[in-house]
């Protein structure tokens, strides 16, 4: 791709677009008052997976990016194929490249930005580089949060230990899962009284850990209050392998099959557990309905849920 306009450009892997992202994306997208393009600058695939061979899983997936980046202002996001190619690039032809084919006037980055051939280049070089292409340069300093940075690794590691409020705190907004509503075997309508829908989550994505959380399902562009368990489901079928998430969507009762959930968390409930008779199982869930009702009661402010990404 060639660009004529000049643009104002941020580079990352930019998975979860958290708050330390936020910043970045904001930098380019007033430029735009400016007359520059804002441009994104990602990869196709995480650079870690490529490097390791084994696949990342991520907070974000490449279509979620797409429509959140369009949602921000952002008016041309580019994805890097992150091939073998591409991580012999030395980072002089890197900045070259960004700098005649994208006609780079502005670059806003993090404080541990590196860039091509093993990483060699740094914000000390980009900053060097300026006066040779032409291009103004902006770092920024990390956010942190409880002494830590706030990155990527640190989100997944909140949401794999089952802490929702601290990852959506670090996120900007609440963590969300689409899927495509599928049948299960109806157990929470025949037996239980509380009808589910099910979602197959898309095979990257990362999951929260196993267990029952406070949720609000977005369907037929609407949003309703939900209890969602993300797991196995001992309790109904002990011969399962994979991982489901599975929602009751409170005050709803539509039959939506085959059409697209956006289930967001809000809050942990407890650990996923095997009861001995499904009268067990359908007693906790009513506690679990009860503390769903009382955390949206609650006075606390609650954060919207992210931008719509249809």
């Amino acid at each position: 791709m060639t660009i004529n306009q000049c643009t104002a450009l941020t580079v990352g892997k930019f998975d979860g677009l958290h708050m330390g992202h936020e910043i970045l994306v904001e930098k380019i997208v007033k430029k735009k008052k400016e007359d520059f393009l804002a441009v994104a600058v990602t990869f196709d695939r995480p650079p870690k997976s490529q490097i390791s061979g084994v696949e990342e899983k991520l907070l974000m997936t490449l279509d979620e990016k797409r429509a959140i980046l369009k949602h921000q202002g952002v008016d041309i996001l580019i994805e890097l194929p992150f091939n073998r190619d591409f991580m012999r690039m030395s980072p002089e032809d890197f900045i070259k490249n960004l700098s005649e084919k994208l006609h780079m006037k502005y670059i806003v980055v993090g404080d541990d930005f590196n860039f091509g051939y093993k990483g060699r280049g740094n914000t000390k070089l980009l900053q060097e580089l300026s006066a040779e292409y032409g291009y103004e340069t902006e770092v920024i300093t990390k956010i942190k949060s409880n002494d830590r940075v706030i990155s990527s690794t640190y989100i997944r590691e909140e949401i794999a230990l089952g802490h929702i409020e601290s990852a959506n705190a670090l996120l900007g907004y609440p963590y969300f899962i689409i899927g495509r509503i599928v049948h299960g075997n109806h157990i929470g309508t025949s037996k239980i009284g509380r009808p589910t829908i099910n979602i197959i989550p898309p095979d990257n994505k990362v999951l929260p850990c196993n267990g029952v959380y406070v949720t609000e399902a977005v369907v037929l562009g609407r949003t309703f209050h939900g209890v969602t368990n993300v797991g196995l489901r001992p309790t109904v079928d002990e011969a399962e392998k994979k991982i489901g998430v599975e929602t009751h969507i409170m005050d709803f009762n539509r039959d939506i099959y085959n059409d697209e959930a956006k289930i967001v968390f809000r809050a942990f409930i407890r650990p996923e557990k095997k009861f001995v008779t499904f009268e067990d199982l359908k007693k906790q869930i009513e506690k679990d309905v009860h503390t769903t009702y009382s955390f949206f009661n609650s006075q606390k402010p609650q954060m919207p849920t992210i931008y719509s990404v249809d």
